[in-house]
């Protein structure tokens, strides 16, 4: 059932951020905007690089090769998910509209579909996960 949950997840995050591109609301020159894509992508490429080579999956479940806790892991234990919902909510700011808030609300809502199943496996893979949650949080550091 995690599986199912976290694949339906991503297909929520891809279709909100290909909504956006095809209704060309992505790009803004406005520089609040462009400053926080850029964060985004940024953040989105250190996590990958830190991560390292481990494969990618339709469902998130846990990479072999012990869990992940530096680079941006440090601050916040879903990094990639950050800079996904931080790039929606960016083209928000740069095309405020109905349609761009429920395409960013989609990424929001499979991210945390996402996040959430990757979580319950990786408390049965890593039991040290259990401590690291309770340090770091989620998404935005000290906050949630």
């Amino acid at each position: 059932m995690t599986g199912i949950v976290s694949a339906a997840g991503l297909l929520l995050m891809v279709g909100g951020l290909v909504g956006l591109i095809l209704h060309r609301e992505v790009f803004s020159p406005a520089p609040l905007v462009i400053a926080l894509q850029v964060g985004a992508v940024a953040l989105m490429l250190w996590a990958r690089l830190v991560f390292g080579r481990r494969s990618f999956r339709v469902s998130a479940s846990p990479a072999e090769g012990g869990l992940v806790r530096s680079g941006p892991y440090r601050w916040i234990r879903h990094p990639i998910y950050t800079a996904v919902c931080l790039f929606a909510v960016a083209c928000v700011l740069g095309h405020p509209s109905w349609f761009a808030l429920g395409m960013a609300g989609l990424v929001g809502a499979g991210s945390m579909a996402r996040l959430l199943a990757e979580e319950k496996q990786l408390r049965v893979q890593y039991p040290e996960y259990a401590d690291y949650a309770r340090r770091v949080k989620r998404m935005v550091p000290f906050v949630f």
